[in-house]
């Protein structure tokens, strides 16, 4: 409990508190929840009243909150150092941390790059391999473009705004953005490109328009960016078995770096440490954050391969030095948390257990699948999604001003779960830690939502 009483606390946030991806005249019209501790899968308010987190605090925690082992990681760095710039020096937990990185990544990446959160490492990634083309041997300046995905999500400064797909959050920005070479993504069963609603059918239409696009691009094109097997804030849309295979393929065809952004992705969210991994797929360039510390501190890791950072080492005189970087970059507190992560997959073996959640959620899943209003429901790993609809049969869209979504999940919180939705898409992002028990609960909870706020 906090040392303020609830009502101060609400009042300092309503006075003082800008709130993210938030309509603040709708925050203003009740007093919020105010968070003040966690305990595993659950966090609690100044009321004392419990919730269990099923968004992972915005889909960074791993192991669940207050870690014993993280906590004391961190109070340990603290005692010893509590920062130090990597411009002109290093320090030892991010060296550390850099091996650890290149021992569990995808075969190929070998260094690491640091920053502080997902938007900055895919901002790292635009520059390095827009400054990369740049730099290569050969005519290869004019590669200065890059290819993107509708629904695509990457981030909120502009490069990663650039690179992003989904005009609701987008299109505002768009005379400060440069021009990208949109690609379709595959996309459930309302796909826009003429397939018949089956995976096979949009991933062939899509693949075939990629390809297309790479053979007239090729020659200004300087990189692909996609999330790997699912698109987050798109709906948690799930890419079909072999699309990541067959983007690296083509992307080696037409001489274009695949960047990768595993941000949401990475850290065993799919059942492996990477979503790259479960097609055997090596990006170019790879974007971490969010779980990389289990949701304690910020902090972000570009990766990549020998090809991409041999194209930056020159005399100092040839200014091929990559001029990027952050006040706090490899923050040695965050690398510690960090790497008290990585230690506790070992420990407890939790990449191990997620094979059994991950089939129970998908059971859970088919059951609710037989609801009125449920029009379709995506999971791959320990992520969902589940698009309500006001007609099942025709898939008629609830309109946005009934706010569905967001009426499912304040409901939620009255059975004491945390969700919050992208727009009618509820979404399911708990700890990877959630035990079998409290992933019942999670699912008990948001049936019970849907069926009354749907009727």
């Amino acid at each position: 409990m906090s040392d303020m009483d609830s009502s101060t606390l609400q009042s300092y946030d309503l006075d003082f508190v800008w709130h993210p991806f938030t309509q603040m005249k709708e925050w203003e019209e009740e007093p919020p929840i105010v968070i003040s501790e966690g305990k595993g899968s659950y966090l609690f308010d100044t009321n004392g009243n419990r919730y269990l987190d099923g968004v992972a605090s915005l889909w960074t925690n791993l192991h669940g909150h207050c870690r014993k082992e993280i906590n004391d990681a961190i109070k340990a760095q603290v005692d010893k150092l509590e920062h130090s710039t990597l411009l002109g020096l290093a320090n030892d937990k991010s060296a550390i941390l850099a091996k650890r990185l290149v021992d569990i990544a995808p075969a190929g990446l070998c260094k690491v790059f640091y920053s502080d959160n997902g938007s900055t490492a895919v901002e790292v990634a635009i520059k390095m391999a827009f400054q990369y083309q740049q730099q290569r041997k050969g005519n290869y300046g004019g590669k200065t473009k890059f290819i993107t995905f509708k629904n695509a999500y990457h981030g909120d400064t502009l490069g990663a705004v650039s690179v992003g797909g989904i005009d609701i959050f987008h299109e505002v920005f768009r005379p400060l953005l440069f021009p990208t070479i949109q690609a379709p993504s595959p996309y459930c069963y309302r796909c826009e490109m003429g397939g018949n609603g089956s995976g096979d059918s949009c991933e062939r239409f899509c693949l075939q328009e990629l390809e297309r696009l790479m053979a007239e691009h090729a020659e200004e094109t300087a990189g692909l960016v996609i999330e790997p097997l699912i698109q987050g804030a798109g709906g948690m849309i799930v890419q079909p078995d072999g699309f990541i295979r067959e983007i690296r393929e083509l992307c080696n065809r037409y001489d274009i770096l695949m960047i990768a952004d595993e941000v949401a992705v990475g850290f065993g969210r799919t059942g492996v440490m990477f979503a790259c991994q479960q097609e055997g797929v090596t990006p170019d360039i790879m974007a971490l954050s969010k779980g990389i510390t289990a949701g304690y501190l910020p902090l972000a890791a570009t990766m990549t391969n020998r090809k991409v950072y041999d194209a930056f080492l020159g005399e100092y005189k040839e200014l091929k030095t990559f001029f990027h970087g952050h006040t706090f970059t490899g923050n040695p507190i965050a690398c510690a948390a960090a790497l008290a992560s990585l230690d506790l997959f070992e420990k407890t073996g939790l990449l191990e257990e997620l094979p059994e959640k991950i089939d129970h959620l998908a059971r859970r899943l088919t059951e609710l699948n037989k609801l009125n209003h449920v029009g379709n429901i995506r999971q791959r790993g320990m992520v969902a999604g589940i698009e309500l609809v006001e007609d099942k049969k025709t898939k008629r869209p609830f309109a946005w001003d009934e706010r569905i979504g967001v009426q499912v999940c304040l409901d939620a919180r009255k059975k004491g779960l945390f969700l919050r939705p992208l727009g009618n898409v509820i979404v399911i992002f708990p700890p990877l830690s959630i035990s079998i028990e409290e992933l019942d609960f999670l699912m008990d909870g948001i049936g019970g939502s849907i069926r009354e706020i749907t009727g």
